[in-house]
Parts: C-alpha cells; sequence; structure tokens
C-alpha cells in the first residue's frame, strides 16, 4: 500500500478486543481476533473521518477477491452477513472509532489493514492476525459447548496416555499454545508446507477449511517430504538429538526448529507429533485433542490384518511392514464437513506420525470418527488406516527362515485396539472413547462393521494368498498358556512372573517351551535379547502347572530401553499337536518423584517448590538432572543439576517461582540420571491473586 500524506496511527484496542475474543492468552502487541466477530479500533490523521471511508483488509503474497484474500469495504450500518464489514462507532474532529467485522469463513492468517479517504492513496493501519472462532455459530469450528472450547482451545496443559491396555500410565504436556512467538512460528509453519511452495496463491485462499489445514499441517510436523518440525526415529538410538521420552512441552520443539532456520528437530516418536500437532491446531482455534489408541495397528498393507512372525525358539521376527505398538498417540479436531455431510461433522482423526504415506507424502487425515465407527473406509480421508488402527485382525506365525515356510499360530480378532483415552474436560483424568470408534468388541455388530468395510475395500471375497486356511483358523489348541505378573513393575526391582500352562485335553500331553525376554521399544520392536531358557513338562489330563519365573534387575539393567518395555514370549511345541504362543508385553514404572509446593501461589509473588526424589536401588545413581517448566509458573525451562545420589539416599532440591497469572496452573517436572531416564510428573498449582 501507498504512503498518506499524513500516517495515522491506530488504537488496536488490544486488550478489549482480546477479552471479546477469547485471545488475552497471547502474549503481543499485535491485534489477534477471531473470525466472524466484530473487533474496535480508532485511528487519526484523516481529514473529515467519517466521509468516503475505504477499508482494505488483505492477506498471503497476492490478495484478490476472487481468492477471498482481498475484500474492500465502507462503512455501512450494518454488519454484513456475507463479506467484511465496517459500522461507524464515534467519531470527532481528529480521530474515528469503527467496528470492523470478518465473516465466519474468511480466511485465517496475518492481515494488513489500510483505509483510504476520498481520491487520496491507501493509508496503512498496520497489521492483524486473524483466527478461527469456535464460539462463533458460523465456523465451520464451532463448539456450542463453552467448557468444551475452554479446554480444547485455551488450555495449555495436556495430560498424554501411555503405557500399553494392561498397564495405563499417563505423563503431563506443556502445549504453551500462547507462548511467546508460538503463533508466529504457526504462521511459519503454513508458509512452509509443500502446498504453499508449489502455489502459494491457492493454498492461503484454502486457509479458511479447517479440513484443509489440518491435513496440510499433520505433513508439515513432521520433517518427512518437506522439512518440517519434528523428525521421527525409532531406532532406539538418539545420538545427535534428545530422545523423543525427554521432552515436556511443544514450546521448546516449536522454538527449536524456528532458532536452527527451519531445521526439524531431532527426534520426536508418535506423542511428539501429536502433542506438537496439538499446540499448533490450538494455536489457530480448531478444538483439538490427543488420542491414545492400545494395541494399535499399523497396516501397511491395506489388508485390514497385521501379521507378527516368531521363530521356534519364541522370538518376535521383524519380517514385513505390519507392526503393533503397544500405544499410539493422534489428534482428534472437531469441525464440520461439508464435503461429507453433517452426521460426518464433529470430532476428525488427523495423524502427523509418518507411518505411511496418503496422496504421495505422509499425512494423515481428517477422517470423520463416525465414519470409522461405522466402516465407511471409501470416505475422505485416509479411512482404510485409521480403521485398521482400531480395527485390524492379529495373525501371529511360525516362521522358519531355513525353508521359508509360515504356519498359523493363532489369529484373533479382539486384540486390535483397546482403551482408547483421552484427557476430561477440566479434570486430570482419563476417558475412556473406545464405543466411539468401534462397537463393542466380540459383538455381531462390530464383526459386521468389519466385513463392511473389507467389502468397501475391495477384500470381501477375493482369494488371498497369504491369508491363513480357514483349516488353519479352526484347528483348536490342546493347551493353553498366560503369563502372570506376580511382583511390582518397576525399573530397579526384578522381575518376577508365573508361566500358567493348562491342558484342555483329557490325555496327557508332552510339550516343550521355549521362552525369551527382550527389551523393545513402545512400538514392540525388539532391541536387544534379556534372558531366555527351555522347560520340558508333562501335562497330566485337564491340569494346570505354574512356572516362576524371575528375572533380576542386573540382568535387564543394562538392555532396557528408555521405554521400559520387555516383551516376553514361550513358544509351546505339543507333541503331534499344534503349537501355542503365549505372550505378553510389559511395561516398567519409573520410581515416583514427589512435588511440594510450600505456601500459597500468589501472582507476582515468590513461592518455594521442592522436589524430593529417593534412589531406589542399591548402587549410586549418578549425572542426575531436574528439568521443570510450566505455563504462567515460569519462562521457558528450569534445569538444575542434582549431585549423585548413593543408595537409599534421598534428594531434596528447592527452586523458587514467580506465577504470572492466576487460576490452575501444571508444573511438570522431568528427572533423568545414569539408571533412570525420563521421570516424569506434574502437579497442580492453583495461583491466586
Amino acid at each position: 500500500m501507498g504512503q498518506a500524506a499524513t500516517q495515522p496511527s491506530t488504537n488496536w484496542h488490544l486488550k478489549e478486543n482480546a477479552r471479546e475474543h477469547h485471545t488475552s492468552k497471547f502474549s503481543s502487541e499485535e491485534l489477534i481476533v477471531r473470525r466472524g466477530q466484530a473487533f474496535t479500533i480508532t485511528f487519526n490523521g484523516t481529514e473529515r473521518p467519517e466521509q468516503n471511508l475505504i477499508f482494505i483488509a488483505e492477506t498471503g503474497p497476492k490478495p484478490s477477491k476472487a481468492t477471498k484474500t482481498l475484500a474492500t469495504f465502507d462503512i455501512s450500518s450494518t454488519v454484513s452477513k456475507e463479506g467484511w464489514s465496517a459500522v461507524l462507532q464515534s467519531s470527532s474532529s481528529s480521530s474515528v472509532s469503527i467496528s470492523i467485522s470478518s465473516p465466519p469463513n474468511a480466511v485465517i492468517g496475518r492481515y494488513r489493514l489500510g483505509v483510504q479517504s476520498g481520491s487520496s492513496s491507501p493509508a496503512s493501519l498496520g497489521t492483524f492476525v486473524l483466527l478461527f472462532n469456535p464460539w462463533s455459530s458460523g465456523d465451520d469450528v464451532f463448539m456450542p459447548n463453552k467448557a468444551e472450547c475452554e479446554e480444547y482451545v485455551l488450555e495449555e496443559f495436556g495430560i498424554i496416555f501411555a503405557g500399553n491396555k494392561n498397564h495405563i500410565s499417563s505423563f503431563g504436556w506443556n502445549f504453551g499454545q500462547f507462548q511467546e512467538d508460538i503463533l508466529n512460528i504457526c504462521l511459519s509453519i503454513m508458509d512452509r508446507s509443500l502446498y504453499y511452495r508449489q502455489d502459494p496463491v491457492t493454498d492461503v485462499s484454502h486457509r479458511h477449511d479447517p479440513r484443509y489445514l489440518g491435513r496440510v499441517l499433520s505433513a508439515m510436523v513432521n520433517a518427512n517430504d518437506d522439512q518440517g518440525v519434528v523428525l521421527g526415529n525409532w531406532s532406539g538410538k538418539y545420538e545427535g538429538g534428545k530422545n523423543p521420552s525427554s521432552w515436556t512441552g511443544s514450546g521448546e520443539i516449536l522454538q527449536s526448529w524456528k532458532k536452527s532456520g527451519f531445521k526439524p528437530v531431532k527426534y520426536g516418536q508418535c506423542w511428539v507429533f501429536a502433542a506438537v500437532l496439538t499446540t499448533v491446531l490450538r494455536c489457530l482455534g480448531i478444538p483439538t485433542r490427543t488420542i491414545t489408541n492400545f494395541s494399535s495397528a499399523h497396516d501397511a498393507d491395506g489388508n485390514l490384518r497385521v501379521d507378527e512372525f516368531y521363530d521356534a525358539d519364541g522370538n518376535h521376527l521383524e519380517r514385513g511392514a505390519d507392526s503393533v505398538w503397544n500405544f499410539h498417540v493422534w489428534n482428534e479436531s472437531w469441525f464440520t464437513r461439508n464435503d461429507l455431510g453433517a452426521s460426518y461433522s464433529g470430532w476428525q482423526i488427523l495423524d502427523a506420525t509418518p507411518q505411511e504415506e496418503s496422496g504421495g507424502i505422509y499425512q494423515c487425515g481428517p477422517a470423520s470418527r463416525h465414519a470409522i465407527k461405522e466402516g465407511e473406509v471409501d470416505l475422505d480421508y485416509d479411512g482404510p488406516f485409521v480403521f485398521a488402527e482400531v480395527n485390524a485382525d492379529c495373525m501371529y506365525w511360525n516362521y522358519d527362515s531355513a525353508t521359508g515356510k509360515k504356519n498359523l499360530i493363532f489369529s484373533k480378532s479382539t486384540e486390535i485396539g483397546a482403551s482408547i483415552s483421552t484427557k476430561a474436560v477440566g479434570r486430570d483424568d482419563r476417558v475412556d472413547v473406545t464405543s466411539d470408534y468401534k462397537y463393542e468388541e466380540g459383538s455381531a455388530k462390530e464383526r459386521e462393521i468389519f466385513k463392511k468395510a473389507r467389502k468397501k475395500l475391495g477384500l470381501g471375497d477375493k482369494f488371498d494368498p497369504t491369508a491363513p486356511k480357514q483349516e488353519e483358523i479352526e484347528q483348536k489348541p490342546d493347551i493353553s498358556g498366560k503369563f502372570k505378573v506376580t511382583g511390582s513393575l518397576e525399573v530397579g526391582k526384578d522381575l518376577n512372573l508365573l508361566l500358567v500352562l493348562e491342558n484342555l485335553q483329557s490325555d496327557a500331553k508332552a510339550v516343550n517351551v521355549n521362552m525369551t525376554a527382550w527389551s523393545t521399544l513402545y512400538t514392540r520392536r525388539p532391541v536387544n535379547e534379556i534372558w531366555k531358557d527351555s522347560i520340558s513338562v508333562t501335562l497330566a489330563p485337564k491340569e494346570e502347572k505354574q512356572f516362576p519365573i524371575k528375572i533380576k534387575y542386573p540382568e535387564y539393567q543394562q538392555q532396557l530401553t528408555t521405554d521400559k518395555t520387555i516383551q516376553v514370549t514361550a513358544l509351546c511345541h505339543v507333541k503331534d499337536g499344534m503349537q501355542v504362543l503365549v505372550k505378553r508385553n510389559i511395561t516398567l514404572d519409573n520410581p515416583a518423584i514427589d512435588i511440594q509446593v510450600h505456601g500459597e501461589a500468589k501472582v507476582n509473588k515468590e513461592v518455594v517448590v521442592e522436589v524430593a526424589f529417593t534412589n531406589p536401588i542399591n548402587s549410586e545413581v549418578k549425572d542426575c538432572v531436574l528439568q521443570v517448566e510450566g505455563s504462567d509458573l515460569l519462562q521457558g525451562i528450569l534445569e538444575l543439576r542434582i549431585p549423585p545420589l548413593k543408595a537409599s539416599e534421598k534428594s531434596s532440591t528447592k527452586f523458587k517461582l514467580i506465577p504470572s497469572e492466576a487460576g490452575p496452573k501444571h508444573l511438570l517436572v522431568n528427572f533423568s540420571c545414569d539408571k533412570f531416564v525420563d521421570i516424569k510428573t506434574f502437579k497442580m498449582v492453583n495461583v491466586i491473586n
């Protein structure tokens, strides 16, 4: 825009507008408002101000009316339902107050605002940022429940669920979407996408659509294809970057990405991708939450089936691209699906973890959650992959590498997609949403939906040479087995298990049992062998026998990954009968740390916090580091070094906080040393004025 003779000075009424638009939590000197809602500005420097004023709002590289990235509008007496409008609030000889409204489907992003009076050239009033508006009924992201808007747009603290379906654990996360500069970084993410690079004008014109932006951002949060934000690493070795389990918030990751000149941040795994995507979408105003799916299938070949292979010794083999993860974290975002129809609106699944390509790049979603539940896998986007994550059938095979032969050990249709979890609204609790993803496991309706999905994918009646034969599926085993945990599951303690074998037949059975224990990643990828043993047993008719197994801490300590997961398997070779596979995935807990807040926490007043840790093992731990963060409680991340701790010694570390805002705030603590990595906890601190 050209310069006018006198440059008007603009009062953006930052406080009042922010209060009205639910943007007070942003720390910015720039006006940040939501679409479909009026905001007020006052400016001076125009002669006869209310006469013939024309406003110009524009965004993107080549603004035009055709792409809805340029709007010109004059003063009218009412707010326009369709486009931008300006209504005169008051005027004096030197200044004028105007209420400006944007349409509920306006393109979001940073706008330049100008004004033109009569025949003079346009004068710049400055810039402002326009976001989605879940409080406005005309917006695609409208969320009628105000408490849900508070949680899914304004809440900076989250809880992510992990572990495995027998043993769900959780940790806190600081989304930090209102931290300084995060909004600017989110705007840069959009401008660095492949879509923008290929065609900036078209890309910006689609930014009114949460469906489009959700898909683009699911691609940009991972580094594959586009130098996006986070580089994934599932090797168990994290040299040259940070272990994915060490992050406690998104702010540090997004700031590092920008500081490095937009080089991917090392390293992430699924919860990191999901947490960063939550931050970006909440920041832009799209209601978003993280979802954890336990026993999550990664179906690489699209047949709604995952195949696992074991050798004769019971070792889990890395064969084929399919896998089952102990847990996987993705996102749900809330918006309408005008492309599919009203019944498919509401929660939409987005997944930024780079697992499979979609449309040639690593992006996933949005898939309508309702469509997944109903088996409508042909609807956009990525229905088959998401459906398989919660519904695939499992096939367990014995594979002989010498002959290349495989035999089905057993198949299971109720294994995948358990205890699907998210944080409760307004509370630090877990909510189970499994029934929103599928009908009850084992019910006729669930199998009917599974068949419907297979049919839609053309898998219905085709002969599949890799599928098990019917007689293989129907063959019944002679014995059954299971692993029972008989002690505590804690890093630093011995692991005590029972292998329980039961003869289901009325004649005696001779069984050779090959047992192994491997440390794994949370994706169940085997990393180090910890232990193996074999026994020969005879089971009398209908007899049940128990065999105790002890794996001592020194045996597993060096082998354990930072995911603290162990897979124990027993492959039972029954004489003249079929093989039976007994397996259990075990997640060990870290020892506890304790946070105490001494006295009341008040705004702008120092408060002392104490963190205590007791070394639970009978040898020294060293290289101890404590990391602390929490929005509105402290700026950035506090890192404290702690002296080594002898066996059973307790450490107590005190530090001071100066809270900057009242209300319930969360302090996140992460403690690491040479023997225990990333012991996490959080505490709610109620800050008063």
